[in-house]
């Protein structure tokens, strides 16, 4: 295989090539404790991009969204990241498969899904960069494990392994408006295994997200405060086997625009996974996620709380089997089950804003299970590798409910929402040509589904004065895509790849208009997106270059006014650029630039967004054995960054933020 396959397979490559090097009889499999089974050969023809340890701590900004972020195309509902955006609005997607704030593209954490089982959106601060191994995005849909959802493709956390962790690392940072982050991590061997415990702490007094002109008495800075914790333990079993366990804590305060606008989300996760290494490889995977999410709505117009979602309890629980017989050398056969079930409870409050006195409780209830079996073979036919997997999915949504009670303590609205189920099917298909050493082209087609949430299903939602309304009668959207690329390898360590691409939708659920200040979750006919993705990197000695630019041509296919229209908050144009020099021995230097272009916040393009842009550096410096200086600043330029815009109503993203600190490794 040429390079490309090397690329893909990350931190694999370097173990892979010095293995070859051995006598035959020698050449038995490298097993590194904590990791997973081996990437499939065919994984290049889905365009994976790699985002490698190296790069997630040079990250400027100390956050795992903002380093995803460098990949063009990849976005969160806004602009802001997890200081300044309301957690229900970090769903993450691709290739602007954009218009409301659930993921669809399925976030993974050493082969956990990590979405809230009731929103759908990401808990960013519990996944800190310095625990992570390697990040590997394809865009696309999914048909592997957990396929189910990944209608724009899938983000996979790798856990750093025995070999990429020190004894202990530690790194404490002050930043400007009294910002703070403290995070530490021992990772023992213990007999024949090793554990990684870690903590990261953080808090802020944060910025103005409303502009000068348009703040009010009870304007307040974005505060934040967040933990989160993780113990990892790996132990081997007998020759070819290990165990790995994980429990994670987190919890997350956020303050947004107004004094008294508090939210907060919280969670404990456990996982276990088994891994064999032998002739015929397993993974299995069992997890269990219990999370929680609280929020406060002040009115825009008095500035008082008129809303107090005081408890979103919700579970997830799951896991999955995956195998992967010997059937020879020329093909690499998986076949495996998963299930995930998730139920969720939304209990808020209503509250008059004039008198303070409460006017309604409500409830609601739901339950979602989506169970499945998938194959998938790659075929190895010399300098040629085909792929073809499928995956058939049933899946219910059940015991869902909606209840109210006034000020009272009556009954006003009791509805059980009838259960629904069904089974869907899910196909991709795939092909890399190794033309010679410096050329591979690829072509892929897929096709997915993706359930809506319990949010979008039954909890409706105000920003300012506009109010989004619930759907409890939402259907699936169901995906189908086609790409086609090429990766070019002049030399070692340079590469270029581009794809063009071709994704349909169908049956979107957006956030649609009714009204002036009033908007619905809904089933439109699709969104067609289709766009040019490009990427280079090249490593000149001591120097590391890096660019991504994607755009997308997305558009609504609808009935009306919104046929033809923008999704909201899908920019055509995203790109970035890096560069990283190493002038000694555990020194860095590096600069990033990243531009977003207009977007709108709406479905009927009303509000357009200005587009952004916006440069990063960050330092480190030795001291002495084990201890550096480091410096970073993210918005250099102080650029002012719009993440919401309806009318003259504006919030405003990150300025500029200078961070100093110091690092311990031994």
């Amino acid at each position: 295989m040429s390079m490309l396959a090397g690329v893909a397979h990350g931190r694999e490559s370097d173990e892979a090539s010095r293995h070859d090097n051995k006598p035959a009889e020698e050449n038995a499999p490298i097993i590194v404790l904590g990791r997973g089974l081996p990437l499939p050969p065919a994984t290049a023809a889905y365009g994976s991009e790699i985002i490698t340890r190296e790069q997630l701590s040079r990250e400027p900004s100390g956050r795992i969204e903002n380093a995803l972020g460098s990949l063009a195309g990849f976005q969160q509902f806004r602009r802001a990241d997890s200081r300044s955006a309301n957690p229900s609005a970090q769903g993450v997607t691709l290739r602007a498969l954009g218009g409301n704030a659930s993921s669809r593209a399925l976030l993974l954490l050493d082969g956990v899904p990590q979405a809230d089982p009731f929103f759908g959106y990401i808990p960013f601060t519990a996944l800190a960069p310095e625990r992570m191994g390697v990040v590997r995005i394809t865009r696309g849909g999914g048909v592997g494990a957990f396929g189910a959802g990944a209608v724009a493709g899938t983000v996979e956390l790798a856990s750093a392994d025995r070999s990429e962790l020190p004894l202990y690392e530690g790194a404490a940072f002050w930043g400007s408006r009294d910002a703070q982050e403290l995070n530490v991590s021992f990772s023992p061997n213990v007999g024949t295994g090793f554990v990684s415990v870690s903590g990261r702490w953080e808090r802020g007094d944060g910025f103005h997200t409303t502009p000068a002109d348009l703040r009010v008495a009870a304007s307040v800075p974005a505060r934040y405060r967040d933990w989160s914790t993780s113990i990892r333990g790996v132990v081997p079993v007998g020759d070819n086997g290990e165990i790995q366990a994980r429990i994670a804590l987190f919890r997350d305060n956020r303050t947004l625009r107004f004094a008294g606008a508090d939210n907060s989300s919280e969670g404990q996760d456990a996982s276990i996974r088994y891994i064999s290494h032998g002739p015929w490889q397993v993974d299995a995977l069992a997890y269990v996620q219990a999370r929680n999410f609280t929020s406060k709505t002040i009115s825009a117009t008095s500035y008082r709380l008129v809303l107090d979602q005081r408890d979103t309890p919700a579970t997830g629980i799951g896991g999955k089997l995956e195998i992967r017989p010997p059937v020879g050398d020329a093909h690499m056969l998986r076949f495996g089950v998963d299930s995930r079930i998730t139920s969720g409870t939304m209990l808020e409050d209503a509250i008059n804003g004039g008198t303070g006195l409460m006017t309604a409780t409500r409830r609601a209830f739901g339950r979602q299970v989506t169970s499945g079996f998938f194959v998938e073979d790659d075929w190895t036919l010399g300098n040629i590798i085909l792929t073809a997997g499928a995956r058939a999915d049933r899946w219910t949504i059940s015991n869902s409910s909606f209840a109210e009670r006034n000020a009272a303590g009556v009954l006003t609205t009791d509805t059980h929402f009838p259960d629904r189920n069904g089974w869907e099917g899910s196909y991709r298909a795939g092909a890399v040509w190794n033309a010679g050493d410096v050329l591979a082209l690829r072509a892929a087609g897929y096709t997915g589904f993706r359930l809506p949430t319990l949010n979008e299903l039954y909890r409706g939602f105000s920003v300012g004065a506009v109010r989004t309304n619930a759907n409890p009668n939402l259907s699936p959207e169901r995906l189908r895509g086609a790409e086609a690329g090429f990766d070019v390898t002049p030399a070692p360590g340079m590469k270029f790849s581009a794809t063009a691409y071709y994704n349909r939708l169908k049956g979107a659920i957006s956030n649609v208009t009714v009204s002036n200040n009033v908007r619905e979750r809904r089933n439109v006919d699709a969104i067609v997106a289709k766009g040019i993705e490009l990427s280079a990197q090249a490593e000149l000695g001591t120097v590391q270059l890096t660019a991504s630019y994607a755009y997308a041509h997305s558009r609504l296919r609808a009935s009306g006014a919104l046929d033809g229209q923008n999704p909201s908050q899908s920019p055509h144009h995203m790109a970035s650029a890096g560069l990283s020099w190493e002038p000694m021995m555990g020194a860095t230097i590096g600069a990033r630039l990243r531009y977003v272009g207009p977007q709108y916040e709406d479905d009927l393009g009303a509000n357009r967004m200005p587009d952004a842009l916006t440069v990063d550096g960050s330092a480190q410096w030795p001291l002495m054995r084990g201890v550096a200086l480091v410096g970073r600043v993210e918005n250099l330029f102080d650029e002012r960054v719009v993440t919401r815009q309806v009318g003259n109503d504006i919030d405003l993203g990150l300025p500029r933020t200078i961070w100093l600190g110091f690092k311990i490794t031994g």
